[in-house]
């Protein structure tokens, strides 16, 4: 692995946002537009963790190779953090989406919760780099139980987001690697597997987002060279379109 000095974080500023399930992550990630929307004032502190549950590793052997294979469990993953914005939006964060407003004014606690469902968006910056976490759907519910312990510092509302798998995905959430552009790729180089650019580029979804992608070379692309796309298909470049699957 090269060294990259550009892929090293020290997180400046951040933001954290939820859109309705299924929504894309933006195409500029410096500039959410709607339906994302921040959820607040978060801790200045308590930045932003993930834990996890599950995974644990089985050896499976035979008479004859008592280590032959490990199997891993499935990882449940939450992230946290605390949000300090005690309006209607922030409290049903943590109580719940169903809790109701009351004709007072003021947020009731439901005895059966609903944990709000959204796609959630962990925007961390340093300079002019970006760093973050997208799932496309999760389930965002309190993470602890609410103290308020001092009169120094603001107070929190702890606050869980789990990933959850999106669609036919195999993935729960995203992360953008440090360093990259942002951009769109505008080309795509044959390979086994090849590559898109500009460097960094985002690598397209599927074959649908291929279109207007410049294939080179220009001609066939020859036996077994391809792309992998983002859904882990691949794509190759037969001369005239963009073809599933790899060059025969």
């Amino acid at each position: 692995m090269p060294i990259n000095d550009d892929a090293t974080l020290v997180v400046g500023s951040g933001n954290f946002l939820t859109a309705p399930p299924g929504t894309p992550i933006p195409t500029d990630l410096l500039a959410p537009t709607s339906p994302w929307d921040t959820v607040g004032h978060t801790s200045l502190e308590d930045i932003f963790g993930i834990s996890s549950e599950g995974g644990d590793a089985t050896v499976i052997g035979t008479l004859q190779n008592k280590n032959l294979r490990t199997k891993y469990g499935a990882r449940t993953e939450t992230m946290a953090l605390t949000l300090q914005q005690f309006d209607v939006a922030g409290l049903r964060l943590f109580y719940g989406s169903n809790a109701p407003l009351l004709p007072d004014g003021s947020v009731g606690v439901p005895t059966d919760p609903t944990p709000t469902v959204a796609a959630f968006l962990a925007l961390f910056i340093d300079g002019t780099h970006h760093f973050a976490f997208y799932a496309p759907k999760a389930e965002i519910y309190r993470a602890d139980d609410l103290s308020l312990s001092d009169t120094e510092s603001l107070a929190g509302l702890p606050i869980g987001v789990k990933p959850m798998a999106y669609g036919s995905n195999a993935w729960t959430y995203a992360v953008t690697p440090l360093g990259a552009t942002n951009l769109p790729a505008t080309g795509a180089t044959a390979g086994t597997p090849g590559g898109f650019t500009p460097t960094g580029a985002i690598t397209p979804a599927n074959l649908a987002a291929m279109s207007g992608v410049v294939a080179s070379p220009a001609t066939a692309w020859t036996t077994g060279k391809h792309v992998l796309l983002g859904d882990a298909s691949k794509a190759y470049w037969n001369g005239t379109a963009w073809t599933a699957g790899q060059a025969p």
